[in-house]
């Protein structure tokens, strides 16, 4: 069964505490060596975006052209 935000009472936690709760959990999951399972659709997703990347390197943006239009509002 799902866990939710109310039954460990996270609802009433403020934004930032939220937020540095977040980053905690994150944490745990980046250091934790239990494997992560992909459902099949996930498989396939994951081989034909690399499928794409490899017919084309240098199609889309990088992290730094993403940013610069995020921040000057543009698309």
């Amino acid at each position: 069964m799902p866990v939710s935000m109310k039954d460990f009472g996270l609802d009433r936690l403020s934004v930032a505490e939220r937020i540095s709760l977040v980053e905690e959990l994150w944490d745990s999951i980046a250091r934790s060596t239990e494997p992560i399972l992909l459902t099949d659709a996930q498989k396939q997703d994951l081989q034909l975006r690399l499928d794409l990347y490899r017919d084309n390197p240098n199609a889309g943006s990088s992290w730094e052209e993403i940013r610069s239009r995020l921040m000057e509002g543009g698309d």
